[in-house]
């Protein structure tokens, strides 16, 4: 009978903890690995020669470049999780938010701003949300995301994210909410991990908190979440809330969410996605 075969798409330099931990319940469970960095240089044939091996293929990498390698794999005919699919609205914080209004799931109130500097600052002033985020629509980890106190602060930002180039990324404006971040961990429709993120500073979200605790899912939460699950298509994510005036919003959902919360839960989390890939497999 023939072994089960996992790729396995990551970026590092060298084996990270996660992809440790990986080679180790893939070797207990008798699964076999392949390994796709996405920082060594590769081609479409040698791409194509190692996904053959492969039953289904996880992507655990942030970098943008890998949707790329996502799309390739799909069109050799590769079912990867997350697919490509899923990015679309996911990674677009302007389409989710959308998305969001769409199917009446609460989120902090945002407007698109115009690439005209003047219009922008117009826009801003209407908006009076003060202070207001800035975002570019594309970012991760809480890179390009800054707040300003009043609208001058707020067009050097946005001529910050412009910066020299001749396209200049779409930015939007957000109500600021000033809560704790709360990730809800999201394997399948099982809810596998919470944790609350609290900091000193204004962002709790990306890599700014390195302390967290749990928090108990009631039902209105859960229902949300039921619902972000179903827009999203997601099937192993990272979904973080916000609180305002006693109730959730939605801030984001993460396609590659990190397992490394509670380092006691980590390799039990990895198992339990091991565990459901075989199953979409």
């Amino acid at each position: 009978m023939k072994r089960f075969t996992l790729g396995y798409l990551f970026s590092e330099k060298k084996l990270g903890k996660d992809e440790k931990i990986f080679v180790k319940i893939c070797k207990k469970k008798k699964i076999d690995l392949v390994m796709f960095n996405i920082l060594d240089k590769t081609n479409e044939t040698e791409l194509e020669k190692k996904a053959k091996k492969c039953d289904i293929i996880y992507n655990n990498s942030a970098e943008d470049f890998v949707y790329e390698i996502i799309k390739t794999l799909e069109a050799l005919g590769k079912k990867v999780v997350d697919s490509s699919e899923t990015y679309y609205y996911i990674e677009d914080k302007w389409l989710f938010y959308l998305k969001c209004k769409e199917h009446k799931i609460p989120a902090p109130e945002t407007i698109l701003l115009s690439e005209n500097i003047n219009l922008a600052k117009n826009e801003i002033r209407e908006f009076n949300k003060w202070p207001v985020v800035l975002k570019r629509i594309e970012g991760t980890q809480g890179d390009f995301v800054e707040r300003a106190k009043d609208l001058k602060e707020a067009e050097e930002i946005i001529k910050r994210f412009w910066g020299k180039a001749e396209e200049r990324s779409p930015i939007i404006a957000q109500e600021f909410i000033s809560s704790p971040s709360y990730r809800v961990t999201l394997i399948g429709d099982q809810i596998v991990q919470t944790a609350l993120k609290e900091n000193k500073g204004w962002k709790s979200t990306g890599v700014y908190q390195k302390k967290f605790k749990k928090f108990p899912i009631n039902k209105k939460l859960k229902n949300i979440i039921k619902k972000v699950k179903d827009l999203s298509g997601i099937k192993i994510c990272g979904i973080d809330f916000l609180e305002k005036d006693g109730a959730p919003l939605l801030l984001e959902v993460n396609t590659t969410p990190g397992f490394d919360f509670f380092e006691n839960e980590r390799e039990k989390i990895i198992e339990k996605v091991i565990n459901f890939l075989k199953k979409e497999a």
